[in-house]
């Protein structure tokens, strides 16, 4: 991160917005004739104040764990959902339950996570890295940074996410296709078989 991105979070962060509430507040009083000797070291005082004294926002970590069962999968989805829900828009968490429910639907039918196939490969690192970085990258700017500067393509850091999230979303709901489709190629494989070792063969007179 280079010193003028890093300018620019600060300028966003709450410390600094409520540091500048009491400045201006200040030079309203300055104004209004309430104060008038040593206005100037009063206002800086009161935005010095408002920094210093306003909590920094929390570091948001939201990876998952490595080595999961599709039970502890589905737990750990719960509390992702659980960690950004109230803290980020409602368009975001929309798209966040919709891959959730693509994961969700699609894991029974997985019999082996630790197989190499590329649909379980592209479900477990949407579920336990894709998602949850993708997520945590957002929350752990400032808000008002996130949701109003412009960082690439004429897109706000919020836009980037829903794009991205919106590229996970079809991904998950392609794969879920392609596994039932798998599902059903087998199927017809395995009655092609049984019929074949089972069926008698014809009469001969």
């Amino acid at each position: 991160m280079d010193k003028r991105q890093r300018f620019l979070l600060f300028l966003y962060s709450t410390p600094n917005i409520v540091g500048c509430v009491l400045g201006i507040l200040g030079l309203v009083l300055f104004f209004l004739g309430i104060i008038s000797q040593f206005w100037f070291i009063i206002v800086v005082g009161l935005y010095g104040i408002g920094v210093l004294a306003t909590p920094h926002s929390p570091v948001y970590e939201l990876s998952l764990k490595n080595q999961l069962t599709a039970a502890d999968i589905r737990a750990e989805l719960d509390v992702l959902v659980n960690k950004v829900k109230g803290k980020v828009p409602n368009e975001v968490l929309d798209v966040v339950l919709s891959i959730k429910a693509s994961i969700l639907e699609v894991l029974p039918q997985i019999m082996d996570l630790s197989s190499s196939d590329y649909n379980v490969f592209t479900i477990k690192k949407t579920a336990l890295d894709y998602l949850p970085a993708s997520l945590q990258n957002y929350l752990n700017l400032p808000t008002a940074y996130a949701n109003l500067h412009v960082v690439k393509d004429g897109k706000t850091s919020k836009q980037l996410l829903l794009d991205q999230l919106g590229l996970l979303d079809s991904e998950m709901k392609e794969v879920v296709q392609a596994v039932y489709a798998n599902d059903t190629q087998k199927l017809m494989v395995q009655g092609q078989f049984l019929k074949e070792k089972f069926e008698k063969p014809a009469s001969i007179i």
